[in-house]
C-alpha cells in the first residue's frame, strides 16, 4: 500500500510532518491544535481553540476525501483536564446522534505555545 501525506490549508507544523497520513482506508492525524486557520494566531481561550480544533477536524476529513462520519476515535489533550464545557459543546455540534459517535479520550497535558487543547484522530475511509 502507498502512504499519502495529507496537508491542510491554513494549518501546518514547524517540523517536516504532514497534518495526517493515509494508508488505504486508514487515516491517522498528527496533532491538531487550536490555531486559527486564517490568522495563524493561537487564541487565548479554550472556547476559541476548541472551535478551531473542530474546524481542522472537518477540513482534514474533507481534504482526505471523507467526512466526520468516518472518524473512529478522537483523542484530546487539555491543559485544564476537568474543563470540558467547550469541548463537549463542539463535540455535540459535530456528533449530535448519541448512537453514532466516535470513541473519545481526554487526558491532562502540559502544552506549549499558548495551546490549551490538542487533538488527534483515527478514521477509516472508503478506498481512494
Amino acid at each position: 500500500m502507498n502512504r499519502e501525506s495529507i496537508e491542510l490549508p491554513g494549518f501546518g507544523h514547524d517540523n517536516p510532518i504532514p497534518a495526517a497520513s493515509r494508508i488505504g482506508p486508514f487515516l491517522f492525524s498528527g496533532v491538531l491544535t487550536g490555531r486559527d486557520p486564517e490568522t495563524r494566531e493561537m487564541p487565548g481561550t479554550l472556547d476559541a481553540q476548541c472551535v478551531n480544533v473542530f474546524r481542522h477536524v472537518t477540513t482534514l476529513m474533507d481534504t482526505a476525501g471523507g467526512s466526520v462520519d468516518d472518524i473512529a476515535k478522537l483523542t484530546f489533550w487539555l491543559v485544564d483536564y476537568r474543563d470540558r464545557t467547550a469541548l463537549n459543546r463542539e463535540w455535540l455540534a459535530m456528533f449530535p446522534d448519541p448512537s453514532s459517535r466516535p470513541a473519545r479520550q481526554a487526558m491532562a497535558a502540559r502544552l506549549d505555545g499558548g495551546a490549551l487543547v490538542h487533538c488527534d484522530l483515527v478514521a477509516v475511509l472508503g478506498e481512494s
